[in-house]
């Protein structure tokens, strides 16, 4: 009887246990919950941290994060108003702000995320195809930077654009979030990740682009040219002032230096006899050294200096 007994008390226990295990649950404080009865919500959301109780076995608690959530979404090609094809890659981050609304239209975060993707998508791409592309790459009407020394940017660089992608992004997260307003979520931020055209129209930019980089590079050659010819047009008139005033410069010593020489033969000849003697002399052992060496042969008039000069050394 008494073996009974234990029995009975520890099933009851367990019973209990079990009962008490099912009827409490726990909430954190980045966790949301919604109580459903046979799968209809049962009262309000479970916002507050804390210990809870529910009917046990009746009731199931579905949890929901109260953190931000991410979205992340497909690349997709997408027509722009000026028929240019481009891939969109965007994302966004959501919250959920009233779950048991949450819970009635999209029951968990799977479906949320498929219903952003459809909400998300559709907008991004009505957005983009109501806008030309230069509309969601650039922000602003800014000044071109000319960093190659061109003249003149190129015509692309000009494009006035009116609305920018910042504001897109904006009319993006605007109209998503109105029609997510039922949803019991928030879209908290909305970007586009990154653009990039289809591989077509890449490879008509790259060979445009390479065209621009050859036409900036000629036109660099053909100022280096034009540098070059200048510099070299320089320098010859520069070398022939220098060979000019230097070619003047060496006349006029070499004058001098004759008018000198003159000078002094003049003065030479004039002396007495005796130094014309010995002058005439000089000029003839000179004119020896100069003239003549060991095997040369001469004749000679019995008139001429040297003969008389020969005759006299006898």
């Amino acid at each position: 009887m008494t073996k009974k007994k234990l029995i009975i008390s520890g099933v009851a226990a367990l019973l209990l246990l079990i009962i008490i295990n099912s009827s409490v649950y726990i909430v954190n404080e980045k966790e949301q919950v919604v109580i459903t009865q046979f799968g209809r919500p049962v009262g309000d959301a479970v916002i507050n941290p804390g210990v809870h109780f529910k009917v046990p076995f009746i009731q199931k608690v579905n949890v929901f994060d109260k953190r931000y959530l991410e979205w992340d979404g497909d690349p997709n090609q997408v027509p722009t108003k000026d028929k240019k094809f481009i891939f969109v890659d965007t994302y966004a981050r959501w919250q959920i702000t009233d779950p048991l609304q949450f819970y009635k239209r999209l029951t968990n975060e799977r479906g949320a995320q498929s219903r952003l993707d459809d909400i998300i998508d559709g907008e991004t791409r009505d957005y983009i195809a109501n806008n030309n592309i230069e509309e969601t790459v650039r922000n602003s009407n800014r000044t071109p930077v000319l960093t190659d020394s061109i003249s003149e940017p190129s015509s692309d660089s000009l494009v006035k654009i009116f609305v920018g992608r910042e504001k897109i992004e904006q009319k993006i997260l605007k109209t998503a979030n109105q029609r997510t307003a039922d949803l019991g979520i928030v879209i908290l931020d909305f970007k586009i990740k990154r653009l990039n055209y289809v591989e077509e129209v890449r490879d008509q930019v790259y060979k445009r682009m390479t065209s621009e980089r050859f036409r900036i590079a000629d036109k660099f050659r053909s100022e280096g040219q034009g540098e070059a010819s200048k510099i070299n047009g320089e320098k010859e008139r520069e070398l022939k002032s220098i060979q000019s005033v230097a070619f003047k410069k060496a006349e006029e010593i070499k004058g001098k230096a004759d008018a000198t020489a003159a000078a002094i033969y003049a003065g030479a000849y004039n002396q007495s006899a005796a130094s014309k003697s010995l002058y005439s002399f000089l000029k003839s052992m000179e004119t020896f050294e100069k003239t003549f060496d060991e095997k040369t042969s001469i004749i000679l008039s019995t008139d001429s200096e040297v003969y008389k000069f020969l005759k006299s050394m006898q």
